[in-house]
């Protein structure tokens, strides 16, 4: 009887620890992606909306022309203010999205605080390009 718990909990040990080390990739990815996020995000801050797309990802672009984002953002971002202080409340990787290809992203939501908007959540899309670098591939405020 005690062969077999030794397999079993040598077993358990191995699925833990695989797990931990998953979630510490995952947390390195959120971490990588968050970083990524913070100097587009500034464009989109400062109304640089054409820069903020040339920065976005392929999927991003895609999605949506140039100028049709900028005339998009605008209406909606800028009623709200300057920003005065915004902190990622959660970060998730998933290799699987509603709407898009199977790929590498991560989904940053930011509590937000504006000048004429005290609490909002800004959820930002990463996306990693072929290339290694993550980039936006959405941006939703609420």
């Amino acid at each position: 009887m005690a062969m077999a718990r030794k397999p079993a909990s040598a077993l358990l040990a191995a699925a833990i620890l695989l797990a931990a080390t998953s979630a510490l990739a995952d947390d390195a990815k959120v971490q990588a992606a968050q970083q990524a996020a913070e100097p587009w995000v500034k464009l989109v801050d400062d109304a640089k909306y054409g820069e903020s797309w040339d920065a976005a990802s392929s999927l991003f672009k895609k999605g949506v022309a140039r100028d049709k984002w900028a005339a998009m953002a605008k209406p909606v971002r800028e009623p709200l203010g300057k920003v005065i202080s915004r902190k990622l409340a959660h970060g998730e990787y998933s290799t699987d999205a509603p709407g898009v290809p199977d790929g590498e992203y991560v989904f940053l939501q930011f509590q937000t605080s504006f000048e004429k908007k005290k609490s909002a959540v800004e959820t930002v899309v990463m996306a990693l390009e072929p290339d290694g670098k993550w980039r936006a591939a959405g941006y939703f405020i609420k």
